[in-house]
């Protein structure tokens, strides 16, 4: 019995070595070639997230408008992408028996041989709900920059999946099973509690889907039972987009896969290539203010030293090999799936932003760079996952994209008391 712990670390190591035996690294000329989100993080005009950034609880005006900005953006820009709109109605704590309407999202893209069960999916997930109180509430973090980054992830491996498909039926289609596995992304309604967050003041869209999917059955023949198990990874992004972040692994379980993004993460601050840290290929903003060109020159003689912050790793325990795993600690959209036996990779900074359910979660309290470096990270994720390397396109350069972010606001963070 002393044995018994060592034993079943091997046993999920092995584990992990299979899992992960599909997964295939993107090349050097690929990371660099990732495109950046350039404008469209920009808090005020930005075509991504400056229209996720209004008040939207749910079954308000401004939960249908952000409802709208998801649907018109796939239609016109990733038509491919097949959209889904998943209801339910709940009371609340705040609304006595009056019901809220929940509209959940589920944006998917398959192989186009593959009929309902057959295919895994990729899962990526961001709730776009917004606090009811403090009145005025934009959640920049929570989640509308998150909302923003996989947008910006399904455009840019839009077209390396269609290269790969059609590159794969030309060819004949091969039957093992990790080449059959589409992508669908879940924008979830009604994570935040509308009083006190308990089992039922809270993930109401999640806890409506999870139960959906996993009564939803598909024909005896299929290669999953039901749409719950197509899931091969949940990768849950919530409270992204302060500065310096730190991001534990949450699951043994699927800590192969926190290694993976972790090992794309070191490859690409290893070319320059996240606009966060002091090594950054470009600048990444202006001056917030003018300065004459003696006083600019003077700065340049003495430039102030990058903070050991700004090089640190988003994801800081590649190297875990045993100890605490926080994973029951969190509660977030992920329950109702973990509970279903779903794999589930957290990406949540612990400790939370300071302005976390805070007014100051707003735009200006965002730190674009490290927005835009977790599109980055989750795009190279999402196209390694996918085995899109060969497919994905070469011919830009990652370093001309993004730059132009100059409306950045002050940001920050510090510690937070509970988890």
């Amino acid at each position: 019995m002393a044995h018994t712990p060592s034993l079943l670390y091997v046993l999920f190591h092995l584990l992990f070595v299979f899992l992960a035996a599909g997964y295939s690294t993107l090349s050097e000329e690929s990371l660099r070639a990732l495109p950046g989100p350039g404008n469209d993080f920009n808090i005020k005009t930005g075509k991504l997230l400056s229209p996720i950034l209004q008040p939207r609880v749910p079954g308000t005006p401004g939960s249908i408008s952000v409802q709208n900005h998801f649907i018109d953006f796939f239609k016109t820009t990733l038509p491919a992408w097949k959209i889904e709109l998943q209801n339910s109605t709940s009371k609340t704590p705040a609304t006595g028996d009056r019901n809220i309407p929940f509209v959940n999202l589920i944006i998917s893209r398959d192989p186009p041989w593959s009929t309902p069960g057959f295919s895994s999916r990729l899962t990526l997930v961001a709730h776009y709900d917004s606090l009811s109180v403090p009145e005025g509430f934009l959640g920049a973090i929570d989640s509308a920059a998150p909302c923003a980054i996989l947008m910006h992830v399904a455009r840019s491996i839009d077209a390396a999946l269609t290269a790969k498909w059609e590159k794969m039926q030309a060819g004949g289609i091969d039957s093992e099973f990790e080449d059959h596995q589409g992508v669908q992304i879940f924008f979830l309604d009604g994570e935040e509690a509308f009083k006190t967050w308990t089992d039922t003041d809270s993930v109401y869209g999640a806890r409506s889907l999870a139960a959906e999917m996993e009564s939803t059955a598909f024909a005896a023949q299929s290669t999953f039972h039901n749409a719950l198990s197509t899931i091969s990874l949940f990768v849950l992004l919530d409270l992204l987009g302060a500065k310096n972040p730190t991001v534990p692994s949450f699951f043994m379980t699927t800590h192969w896969a926190y290694q993976k993004m972790a090992s794309v993460e070191k490859r690409l601050r290893s070319l320059s290539l996240f606009e966060s840290s002091a090594k950054a290929a470009s600048p990444r903003a202006a001056p917030s203010k003018k300065v004459s060109s003696k006083k600019a020159s003077s700065k340049k003689k003495t430039p102030k030293k990058a903070s050991k912050r700004d090089d640190a790793l988003f994801l800081t325990e590649a190297d875990k090999t045993g100890g605490r795993w926080l994973g029951g600690m969190i509660g977030d959209d992920h329950v109702p799936f973990m509970e279903r036996g779903v794999d589930v990779l957290h990406i949540i900074p612990t400790p939370f932003p300071h302005v976390w359910h805070k007014i100051e979660d707003d735009g200006a309290h965002l730190d674009l760079p490290t927005v835009t470096d977790w599109s980055r990270l989750i795009t190279a994720f999402t196209a390694e996952w996918m085995e899109l390397e060969g497919f994905m396109n070469t011919t830009q350069t990652s370093s001309k994209h993004s730059r132009d972010q100059k409306a950045n606001e002050p940001r920050s963070t510090v510690d937070k008391s509970e988890l």
